[in-house]
């Protein structure tokens, strides 16, 4: 026993030091914020009973694309928790947002001439030649004595020259501010008219759109020109439904329909039918219809013609 009791006494001791160096810890918080979805502008958490369909309606998007965006090969299957890219990756965005515009820099292979003098001869201006400076209308007392006295009417251009710039551009402002017709009215660059001829019968503010009354089998009309994002019945309490985006900026959506007319992808025309009046998902026979700016519903009173 007295043998012994060096070596326990040798144990106790470094089991004494252990005590005073605790095991060391790993720190895996780096690694695991790598890791973490993204979260802000741009992305979606998925909460419960969301469809795939709907989250693009909200953020104004084809949801083919929010699919392509997060790798998502079946749209019916998505889960509670998961984050989804909804507005499109920079390089994407820059694609569409950005046109092919062609200029020629300034000096960049353009020979300036300076044009001779009236009294100038061909040989001074190079290539150029020039009619003489005749009038070429018949002989009468009246002309010779406009000739003699020109007046505001001889400001006019000769005839087969083209118009000053100043005319041209007050020509073109003249015809870009013609009014639209009482069918069709063009805020923020989208031309609108009206979806169904019935009467509305709900407001925006009760709706966040406006329901328009009407007969089973009425025609629906696209509201603008665009390209049918969506045509079903997946979102909850729509009904057969058609979503139609008109550029990067507006969508609109016709619900409630007994029968849909145009398919997923499809380019449509303002005015074109592209369904019929029903009451799927309602109580009545009505169009639900709503106009969407980035995803959000507006006011579609403020685009429609007035009545």
């Amino acid at each position: 026993m007295i043998k012994r009791l060096p070596i326990v006494l040798s144990l106790l001791l470094l089991a004494a030091c252990a005590s005073k160096f605790p095991a060391p810890v790993e720190d895996r918080s780096s690694s695991l914020k790598s890791t973490a979805a993204p979260v802000g502008p741009g992305y979606h958490t998925v909460q419960p009973r969301e469809t795939l369909y709907a989250i693009a309606l909200e953020y104004g998007q084809d949801y083919r694309d929010i699919a392509s965006w997060n790798n998502i090969a079946d749209p019916n299957r998505i889960t509670v928790g998961q984050t989804l890219r909804v507005l499109p990756p920079a390089g994407q965005e820059a694609a569409v947002a950005s046109p092919v515009v062609t200029s020629v820099a300034a000096g960049a292979g353009v020979e300036q001439r300076p044009l001779a003098d009236g009294g100038g001869s061909p040989a001074s201006s190079g290539s150029l030649k020039r009619d003489p400076k005749v009038s070429k209308i018949p002989y009468s007392e009246a002309a010779y004595a406009q000739l003699q006295n020109p007046g505001p009417a001889a400001t006019k251009p000769p005839e087969g020259k083209p118009e000053p710039p100043v005319a041209a551009a007050a020509s073109t402002a003249a015809a870009a501010s013609t009014p639209a017709t009482p069918e069709e009215r063009v805020p923020d660059g989208v031309t609108w008219s009206w979806p169904a001829q019935g009467k509305v019968i709900s407001n925006f503010a009760q709706t966040k759109g406006v329901d328009i009354a009407g007969k089973a089998g009425d025609p629906v009309l696209a509201a603008a020109d665009g390209k049918v994002v969506y045509a079903g019945s997946g979102l909850r309490g729509y009904g057969q439904l058609v979503i139609v985006k008109h550029d990067a900026t507006f969508l609109s959506a016709y619900a409630h329909n007994q029968k849909i007319l145009v398919k997923e992808g499809q380019s449509v025309k303002r005015g074109q039918k592209i369904a019929e009046m029903g009451n799927t998902d309602s109580n009545t026979v009505k169009l639900h219809f709503e106009v969407r700016r980035q995803g959000k519903p507006v006011e579609p009173l403020d685009f429609l013609p007035k009545r």
